[in-house]
């Protein structure tokens, strides 16, 4: 999953009211439950439908490294679908996203002016309707180079242009060599 992609589902699931279940054995049985039988979480995670049985039972508690990794991943994709559209929906239409990141933003510039190119750590709160592109472009598929067009857009807006107040002319902000990112609702 690309650092974007990552960065948008890490803050939806901060939304969330319950804990994941942790254990295996708990992360197999909800699987279970969610995909109505065996069979279908045994074809989604690419093990025998026995063993899926043996989870549910509690006769095998931990999983391999890889199989893990898997079950974790299918669980929080399901977990709590209406408090995560829920939360999406709020940032879309009301609160925004905050997104904290330390990269390389700037647009071409005179040397020495504060708006070239250069490692910056922001904090910055994009509208709600960059929020929705983000979360639209991501259900849609988008690759991590169009997520990363889209939020550098809104930097550009909020950050450099200070939402039309200033720097009206800039056409393109280059957001590169990404050190930290992470995003907030």
């Amino acid at each position: 999953m690309s650092l974007f992609g990552h960065g948008l589902d890490a803050a939806v699931h901060k939304a969330f009211t319950r804990p994941v279940p942790k254990s295996a054995p708990a992360q197999m049985r909800y699987l279970v439950r969610q995909m109505k039988g065996t069979k279908a979480v045994a074809q989604m995670l690419r093990i025998s439908q026995r063993t899926v049985e043996r989870y549910v039972k509690n006769q095998i508690r931990k999983p391999r490294p890889d199989l893990a990794a898997r079950l974790e991943r299918e669980v929080k994709k399901r977990w709590q679908p209406q408090i995560r559209a829920q939360a999406r929906r709020r940032a879309a239409t009301s609160d925004g996203i905050v997104i904290d990141t330390r990269a390389r933003i700037g647009y071409t510039a005179p040397i020495g002016t504060t708006d070239e190119d250069r490692i910056r750590h922001l904090t910055v709160a994009l509208p709600p309707r960059y929020a929705a592109r983000l979360f639209d472009a991501q259900e849609q598929g988008a690759s991590e180079q169009q997520l990363r067009e889209i939020t550098a857009e809104g930097l550009k807006e909020v950050y450099f242009q200070d939402d039309g107040r200033r720097a009206g002319q800039l056409e393109e902000v280059r957001f590169t060599d990404i050190e930290h990112l992470e995003f907030d609702l």
